[in-house]
């Protein structure tokens, strides 16, 4: 009698447990292959929390389905498949991270960089390890403030995992203008002692000045304490003619020009439009100001 021919060993293995994401439970992740398996789906992961179970049968079932031609008969390991849901732990360094960067988009935007500290503890949960985004149910309707409540739904891209409640401390930093020392009405910038400070603007609710570098077209329009940041209302352009002055105005009727010594009745910036007198008819007429010595009149 001859011996019963040897049955080639399975290339294939159930595992018992497979740990899933949201996207659902492929061929690939329930068997230990020494060749590889194709990425295909067999159905729906559990709900986070829960567990469900895949049998030989039902695989067989979905892969005829699917089109594939792979028989489970050789396949070594268990008859049933347990299925849960891949997890990690949910920090408060998670937590921070999620509020401040969804506050930071919605909230803050480009008036400086967020900074959030929790006034609790957070206690750590376990939640589906795959990428998570935040969104905000409630918050006060002042926004964000130096202390204030949040709550807050967390999901994977497929599902909600609930909703939360968390409080925190907050600063928003960017570099400023500020008066290094005490600063005069009508000075001009240029002149002042002016230095960038990374400060908290959190409670800043007017706009900030804006310049790249201290230049002389800009002045102060009221006096400034030493320490105290600048705002976009505390600079005006800088007055080139002013009151009694006698400047040259410029006549401009379409290709003709006419120049003529004028008596300035009021101080003027560049751009802006001032009174001047004729002083030889006496006559008011109003112009442009160009630079320190020229008005431009259109007729």
């Amino acid at each position: 009698m001859f011996p019963a021919p040897a049955v080639e060993p399975s290339n294939f293995q159930l595992r018992a447990t497979v740990a899933a994401d949201s996207t659902g439970i492929f061929l690939n992740q329930i068997a230990d292959t020494r060749e590889a398996l194709p990425a295909l789906r067999l159905g729906d992961s559990p709900a986070f929390g829960k567990t469900s179970t895949l049998n030989r049968e039902q695989i067989s079932t979905r892969l005829r389905a699917a089109g594939s031609d792979l028989s489970l008969s050789n396949w070594s390991g268990p008859e049933t498949i347990r299925i849960t849901r891949r997890t990690h732990a949910f920090t408060e360094a998670d937590l921070l991270n999620l509020v401040t960067e969804t506050l930071q988009r919605d909230c803050v935007k480009d008036k400086g960089e967020l900074e959030l500290r929790p006034t609790r503890p957070w206690a750590e949960l376990n939640l589906p390890e795959e990428p998570l985004t935040l969104k905000i149910l409630e918050q006060p309707t002042a926004g964000v403030t130096a202390a204030f409540v949040v709550r807050f739904e967390l999901r994977t891209a497929r599902e909600g995992l609930g909703v939360w409640q968390a409080s925190f401390q907050a600063h928003v930093w960017r570099e400023v203008w500020v008066a290094h020392s005490p600063i005069r009405r009508s000075e001009s910038l240029d002149t002042a002692d002016v230095i960038r400070e990374r400060r908290d603007v959190l409670a800043v609710r007017e706009a900030l000045a804006d310049f790249v570098a201290p230049e002389g077209s800009l002045e102060f329009s009221e006096p400034i304490l030493a320490g105290n940041i600048l705002l976009a209302r505390t600079l005006k352009p800088r007055k080139v003619v002013h009151r009694g002055q006698i400047a040259q105005a410029v006549l401009q009727d379409g290709s003709l020009a006419i120049t003529m010594k004028v008596e300035v009745l009021e101080d003027g910036a560049p751009g802006q439009i001032v009174r001047a007198r004729n002083p030889l008819t006496r006559r008011d007429v109003s112009g442009k100001v160009v630079n320190e010595q020229t008005l431009l009149i259109t007729l």
